[in-house]
């Protein structure tokens, strides 16, 4: 991600002139993608077509540093990896899984091996640990484990504001609007909203005003921990969908400061091929 100040050379003139002028490595179809996915902001607005700049406006750009400079390789950074596992720490503005034909942490990764499927997702903007099984057998098991929440995703958050509690579980309900791609919670439940519960606790108060708190999920709903916490009233610092744009600017932040930081392996009972990994912990 960059942002960008729009010197005077550039008033009025077209927004992919000044992109590409500044990323001349930049392939033109990835300035394009980017303009319909509306991964460009001009002044914290998300546009899609090619508007006409003038001097000062701030224009934000989510493509990620290295296709920026012309290169399209996304690097791999292999956690932790034995015959039957392997957990990257993906980074963030990249899907674990696309959908619509474009490069994903899955694609890169199924050059690489014979087979290979993600156990879990991220959201795009959202670093951190994700697991992958090697074999079919693998799979097959760590799928039950998470629904049967014998795999632990813990999160670290950084929230503007204090939490009530050192330590709680949060109960509520969360609606998904998938035509606008967001999540709506309520604390009583109504037609259409599913149970959600969200479990926190203090990892530090900071002499800024933030907070960082270690989550733990026991639903695993669509943009859970940032529209619930942001429902709580402590928003995650850089979350331009459910945080607050005054703060992300304040703190100078323009993706979500949420990492999924550890995976623990808590096997309730034997399971075969991958009962070593029980009590397993991997960390960033």
């Amino acid at each position: 991600m960059q942002k960008l100040k729009v010197p005077i050379k550039y008033d009025g003139k077209m927004l992919n002139k000044f992109v590409l002028d500044s990323f001349p490595k930049l392939p033109q179809n990835q300035f394009y993608k980017a303009l319909r996915k509306k991964d460009i902001r001009i002044n914290d607005v998300k546009v899609n077509d090619n508007a006409i700049l003038h001097e000062g406006d701030i224009v934000t750009i989510y493509i990620v540093d290295n296709i920026l400079e012309g290169n399209n390789t996304i690097q791999i950074d292999k956690v932790f990896e034995d015959d039957n596992i392997l957990v990257i720490n993906k980074p963030s503005q990249i899907e674990v899984v696309s959908y619509n034909n474009e490069e994903s942490l899955t694609s890169i990764l199924k050059k690489e091996y014979s087979y290979i499927e993600p156990c879990h997702r991220l959201d795009r903007n959202t670093k951190g640990l994700v697991l992958f099984a090697k074999n079919e057998d693998s799979l097959h098991i760590l799928l039950e484990a998470f629904k049967t929440h014998e795999i632990e995703k813990h999160y670290k958050a950084l929230v503007y504001g204090k939490p009530i509690k050192d330590h709680d579980i949060l109960d509520a309900y969360l609606f998904k609007d998938s035509k606008k791609s967001q999540v709506y919670i309520s604390s009583d439940a109504k037609e259409g909203y599913l149970p959600i519960e969200t479990e926190y606790s203090v990892i530090s108060i900071n002499n800024d005003g933030t907070s960082l708190l270690d989550v733990v999920l026991h639903t695993g709903r669509t943009h859970q921990i940032r529209a619930h916490l942001a429902y709580m009233g402590i928003p995650i610092i850089g979350d331009g969908k459910y945080g607050k744009n005054e703060i992300n600017k304040k703190y100078g932040k323009t993706t979500q400061q949420l990492t999924a930081y550890m995976l623990k392996f808590c096997f309730k009972n034997d399971k075969g091929m991958l009962d070593y990994l029980n009590n397993l912990e991997i960390k960033l």
